[in-house]
């Protein structure tokens, strides 16, 4: 699944407007937002000419041939290179749960699905579910029944709802939480398969999940701990 990255775009808040327009535009009918912080010095926000505000979090799947594409676009049409417009970053992916969920996180593009590649033969994986609000516990119930560690929730909304039933056959909430895990690879596809079945995009939950490679890792003693028991 080489030819699937997450693209993720850090900015201020003030700028949402402008984004969504940026999507929209690039015919990108997926994207994932949730709100945060930055923690930069004083000293470093001065020298990049930026304020310590509230900051807004994108995610979207996107091809390579595509992010070439939207990484001309931020230049030339959003000025991210102008000091506080925020960064934009690509992430490949290992794999995505069902054929549905590819078709809809990747509306209109153009999708080559490859062997997996050395990278993402890394001993642990951060598996990331997307979810209708107030299933958390659906999420962590079905991915402990495979050996799951805990995980990490952050709350995100979602947009693209219209194309959900043309992909997916269901309505989906905007409201959307976040839950990330990170586990052994041997483990992820039992864990993923859990939760598509106990929590997937039929159920209440409409749970959407993927992974992403982890090329090191620090802390995991315990993890590893309980996956060797």
């Amino acid at each position: 699944m080489n030819e699937i990255c997450l693209m993720g775009i850090i900015t201020n808040r003030g700028m949402r407007e402008k984004f969504l327009a940026f999507f929209k535009q690039n015919d990108i009918q997926v994207v994932f937002s949730t709100l945060g912080e930055g923690t930069a010095s004083s000293a470093i926000l001065d020298y990049l000419g930026m304020e310590a505000t509230e900051k807004a979090l994108y995610f979207a799947f996107v091809t390579p041939n595509i992010w070439k594409h939207l990484k001309r676009e931020l230049y030339t049409k959003v000025k991210i290179d102008i000091p506080g417009r925020g960064i934009a970053f690509l992430i490949p992916l290992s794999s995505i749960g069902g054929k549905r969920a590819l078709k809809y996180l990747t509306a209109g593009q153009e999708v080559v699905v490859e062997e997996e590649s050395t990278l993402k033969n890394t001993e642990f994986e951060l598996l990331i579910t997307i979810a209708n609000t107030g299933h958390i516990e659906t999420i962590m119930d079905a991915a402990r029944s495979a050996k799951a560690p805990g995980g990490t929730v952050i709350h995100a909304k979602g947009t693209g709802a219209e194309h959900a039933r043309k992909f997916l056959g269901i309505s989906l909430a905007e409201e959307k939480e976040m839950i990330f895990i990170v586990v052994r690879s041997a483990q992820k596809n039992v864990i993923m398969r859990a939760i598509m079945e106990q929590a997937g995009i039929k159920t209440p939950a409409g749970a959407i999940v993927f992974s992403l490679p982890v090329t090191s890792t620090a802390g995991l003693r315990m993890l590893e701990d309980e996956q060797l028991e």
